[in-house]
């Protein structure tokens, strides 16, 4: 089993315990998940004195094996302490759930999902499809797709509460950051808590903006926007991108202690939201109303967005005004003459 040999804390007098289900899935997630602080996610997880009990991508348990520790912790033998629930709860045709079996077991994943949560000290919703149906809850959805909880046919119900007395944890993201599931679970582990906002996600990356840090802020204060994906100007005006609007810290924790969407030139579609997989428009262009965007900050009145725009805009220096129209600098900034010593 992957968790054999996992270091345990001194001060936990017992694991806390883990078990991952996949729902409807691409497995991004779990490929997030992967690259957890410099260790990897099960090694992330034993810092937190963390057991991962069964993981459908990480665990040699298959089969008759995995089935067993499946049953066990439906039925209570074995505790849960946190079950985490990737991917959108398919509970189609007709409510049967049948789009998507747990293979051996004759059950849709719906069921093994809801026995498992009744169980749970914790149920954690991992990515924005566990948590509010996502990707596959697009548009006509003919699977059924829904969230564990989000609005009123999430499948555990807007009134289920985990046995320590909590809503459903909603990671959010497509995918969501390694480091908000390690802290998350770390502080349940370590506290039995979590302070959530009103969509159940962890306040200690929702209370912060993708906007926030994001290397093209320069830009965006002079309203200097880019055309194309490859230049370095701010990507809201034309480029569809809602930093201003999700919630999330992407670009003050970087992903992969280096990185970000926006750095790679690549709008934020607020994948921390519900919805976000139907914008309205195409991911890459914003939608405007009388040369306006629709999308605004979200603490902003439209009034003051435009004439801060228009004022920012005629203040703009030629230095960021070149640079935003390219793909490197072309112009870089003024250099102070050094002070004549006396």
């Amino acid at each position: 089993m992957v968790h054999e040999g996992q270091p345990k804390l001194a001060f936990m007098s017992t694991p806390f315990s883990i078990l991952w289900l996949q729902a409807g899935s691409c497995g991004g997630c779990t490929m997030s998940a992967l690259a957890a602080d410099d260790v990897g996610l099960v090694q992330a997880l034993a810092r937190f004195g963390i057991h991962l009990l069964w993981h459908p991508s990480l665990s040699e348990e298959t089969g008759a094996d995995a089935l067993a520790i499946l049953a066990e912790c439906a039925s209570g033998t074995t505790k849960v302490d946190a079950l985490c629930v990737e991917g959108a709860a398919l509970t189609g045709p007709h409510g049967s759930g049948r789009f998507q079996m747990m293979s051996g077991t004759g059950l849709p994943m719906t069921h093994w999902i809801k026995a498992i949560a009744a169980q749970a000290e914790h149920v954690v919703a991992v990515g924005s499809c566990a948590a509010f149906g996502g990707i596959p809850a697009t548009e006509a959805n003919p699977t059924d797709a829904v969230g564990l909880q989000y609005g009123d046919h999430g499948l555990l119900g807007p009134d289920f509460r985990g046995r320590a007395g909590l809503p459903v944890i909603n990671i959010a993201g497509c995918a969501p950051h390694p480091g908000w599931l390690i802290e998350t679970l770390a502080e349940l582990a370590l506290s039995g808590a979590c302070a959530l906002d009103s969509l159940g996600r962890p306040r200690s990356f929702a209370d912060h903006l993708a906007h926030h840090g994001c290397s093209r802020n320069e830009f965006y204060e002079f309203k200097a926007s880019a055309a194309r994906s490859s230049d370095r100007g701010c990507l809201m005006e034309n480029l569809g991108c809602k930093a201003t609007q999700a919630p999330g810290d992407c670009n003050i924790r970087r992903w992969n202690g280096f990185g970000s969407c926006t750095d790679g030139g690549y709008t934020c579609i607020n994948c921390t939201s519900p919805g976000f997989q139907d914008p309205g428009a195409p991911f890459q262009e914003t939608a405007k109303i009388a040369g306006i965007p629709v999308g605004l900050p979200v603490d902003m009145p439209k009034a003051w967005f435009v004439a801060l725009a228009a004022l920012s805009k005629s203040a703009t220096p030629k230095r960021v005004r070149a640079n935003a129209h390219a793909d490197h600098v072309i112009i870089p900034p003024a250099r102070l003459p050094p002070k004549q010593s006396s």
